[in-house]
């Protein structure tokens, strides 16, 4: 089980990631793709051109850390991305539909208040 204390701002790089890179690999494709810092606390969600590959990189108050998933079956059924995008934000409710592999597009948010940002 994954657990993150939260808020935590998380990122989907768009382009599609060669797998085989891990801290040091995926840490540049944050700053020089998405032009981001890892160390300011966010996660970074990168995926293979095939989506059944995914990899998180996020700063653990000392040091970065990497979590990884295969799918032995099927793929990750990404969100709406614009074409102009290098990345989209996700929540972590759509984080975690994502994982579970449940589509984004046919998921209905209820209403629910949202308090206004400063």
């Amino acid at each position: 089980m994954l657990s993150l204390s939260l808020p935590v701002e998380i990122y989907l790089c768009v382009k599609p990631t060669d797998m085989r890179k891990s801290f040091d690999g995926l840490f540049a494709l944050a700053v020089e793709q998405l032009k981001l810092d890892p160390l300011s606390g966010g996660l970074f969600v990168f995926v293979n051109r095939r989506r059944d590959r995914m990899k998180l990189l996020y700063w653990d108050a000392d040091g970065l850390a990497v979590w990884a998933k295969r799918l032995e079956a099927g793929s990750f059924q990404l969100p709406a991305i614009a074409a102009s995008a290098r990345s989209v934000t996700l929540t972590t409710t759509e984080l975690t539909l994502l994982l579970r592999g449940i589509d984004l597009t046919s998921v209905r948010q209820r209403k629910r208040y949202q308090r206004a940002v400063a």
